[in-house]
């Protein structure tokens, strides 16, 4: 099983980006980004360390503020043409409510339990009662694999444990899109399918996602579009086995022979 399931007709869009642009300084990192993601699709993005692939998530996720263009994720939008008034936190909060978001550092509070971790949303942000909020904690954890560290801290897990914590902890306040900014790269490579097994899971049960990642067979077999990027441009787009396997883009080829000894 390959973990892709059938979303033939699912084209109601989900997230829809126009002329993104961002710039740190003089240097411009985003360069009018567009795409489009259906709901219930899985988008991979791959490129090399500072292409702006973490730079656009962290962007759709509105904790780096675009300097031009549009984000629309489950019909609410944020414009970030000239002229725009300044946004309210509230205005922030309530488009962030839709997307969960988890790092490459697992940002777990050290002094809370597992279920506290979890809890935590819901309870402060969402109002969830707590004893409704621990009973779904414990369903989130036994999505992962991890009710029988439900009294654990963080610094009792393995990396693996920890984000896999992370991504219940995202699930908690019910989002409706998931972006996972290379979730698996700063843990040991006996951990890293522990951690996508779950991405796979989540895909496989229709969740709306955006990844970077640098492991090109899940992205593969897992992703429905694949995105390469290079240099704050989109170079390449397309169905994830031919992107992979038979990229048209000279630059995407380059870029794809590093992994070659992993893609079989």
């Amino acid at each position: 099983m390959n973990g892709k399931v059938d979303r033939t007709g699912a084209e109601e869009p989900m997230i829809e980006v126009v002329g993104l642009k961002k710039s740190f300084g003089p240097l411009d990192v985003l360069k009018d980004i567009s795409l489009s993601v259906p709901r219930g699709h899985v988008v991979a993005m791959i490129g090399p360390s500072g292409s702006g692939k973490s730079t656009l998530l962290r962007s759709l996720n509105l904790l780096s503020l675009p300097d031009a263009g549009c984000v629309t994720i489950s019909g609410r939008r944020m414009d970030f043409s000239a002229g725009r008034v300044a946004m309210r936190d509230r205005d922030l909060a309530a488009f962030r409510a839709n997307t969960g978001m988890v790092f490459q550092n697992f940002n777990l509070f050290p002094h809370m339990s597992v279920i506290d971790n979890v809890m935590v949303g819901p309870v402060s942000v969402l109002k969830q009662d707590r004893n409704t909020a621990r009973a779904i904690a414990m369903e989130l954890l036994a999505k992962v694999g991890l009710v029988a560290k439900a009294d654990a801290r963080p610094e009792q897990l393995s990396g693996g444990q920890k984000q896999r914590v992370a991504i219940a902890r995202a699930l908690a306040m019910k989002p409706e899109v998931m972006l996972f900014d290379e979730a698996t790269s700063a843990l040991d490579p006996a951990l890293v399918g522990e951690v996508l097994a779950v991405i796979r899971q989540l895909a496989e049960q229709g969740m709306t996602m955006i990844l970077v990642t640098h492991e090109m067979a899940f992205a593969r077999d897992v992703a429905d579009t694949v995105i390469f990027m290079q240099d704050g441009f989109v170079v390449e787009t397309g169905d994830a086995r031919q992107v992979i396997n038979e990229p048209r883009e000279t630059r995407t080829r380059e870029f794809l022979s590093h992994f070659h000894g992993g893609l079989s």
